[in-house]
């Protein structure tokens, strides 16, 4: 692997965000283009704020390297930062749909992106077994000091599902995952490929007005997130064997005192796509 000159990528990056921060986004989309020229791998998440721009083509999905970096530099404030100053309840809410539809209890279940833990504390009566997977080693570390899950790895969400040969979950969540993946299409697939029949998958996804989209099914949103479409939610559920059981609008956190519009979708796995 190439060294980086950490110098000189941190010049162009704080360059390219003060740039970007004073709107003239053309002389940020350049410099920003030297910091992927520094850093192909992208851990400062270039890629995405160029999108944010409307500048350069929306990637399929956030960097590895981005995400992984962005997590593990905030895991020990992550849940202060995002329950306590973000307002971030989702996985409140998904167990509230639960037991409001009498949904539960579940044999085994796998919460993708677990990051320090959220869901599977939340859900854990819920479950006999609970698996968690996320990016960030840092994050993972901080699930284990909680003794809440049977299992945990360090991994990318779809590659986990790709490469997993355990065996299947009646339950996959996956809270704050979207707005770090575009296209869909290989999450739904992998969450089909280790689901049961009628098992269920629930995820949070953030989104924004339809002339936002312009008609296009997923795009990075102004704080550097994506946001999809919920026609393409739909589609794609439809397209790799689920039945959406219910959308419902909410309120994904807080930034900068707005709220921020998502969806908490809950789906049926009815078999082979």
């Amino acid at each position: 692997m190439t060294k980086i000159d950490e110098e000189a990528l941190a010049e162009a990056y704080n360059r390219a965000l003060a740039l970007e921060k004073s709107g003239d986004f053309d002389a940020a989309a350049k410099a920003y283009a030297e910091v992927l020229a520094l850093d192909p791998e992208d851990h400062g998440g270039a890629a995405v704020r160029l999108a944010s721009m409307g500048r350069g083509e929306t990637p399929e999905k956030a960097p590895d390297a981005y995400v992984t970096t962005l997590f593990d530099q905030h895991a020990e404030v992550f849940e202060d930062v995002l329950v306590e100053q973000l307002g971030y309840a989702v996985p409140v809410l998904v167990r509230q749909r639960l037991q409001a539809l009498g949904l539960g209890a579940f044999n085994r279940m796998l919460d993708l992106g677990c990051g320090t833990g959220l869901t599977g504390g939340t859900l854990r009566d819920m479950a006999d077994d609970i698996t968690g997977v996320d990016l960030s080693e840092n994050m993972v570390e901080v699930a284990h000091e909680k003794d809440l899950y049977e299992t945990l790895y360090v991994a990318e969400a779809v590659d986990f599902l790709d490469d997993n040969d355990d065996e299947p979950y009646d339950l996959i969540t996956a809270t704050d995952v979207l707005p770090y993946l575009g296209a869909l299409e290989p999450l739904f697939f992998g969450a089909a490929d280790n689901l049961l029949p009628g098992g269920l998958f629930i995820f949070s996804s953030e989104t924004l007005p339809d002339e936002a989209f312009a008609g296009r099914a997923f795009m990075v949103g102004p704080h550097q997130r994506f946001a999809h479409a919920e026609t393409y939610v739909r589609e794609r559920l439809a397209a790799t064997g689920f039945e959406v059981v219910e959308v419902d609008d909410i309120t994904v956190r807080t930034e900068e005192g707005e709220p921020i519009a998502g969806h908490l979708v809950i789906a049926k796995y009815n078999g082979e796509a």
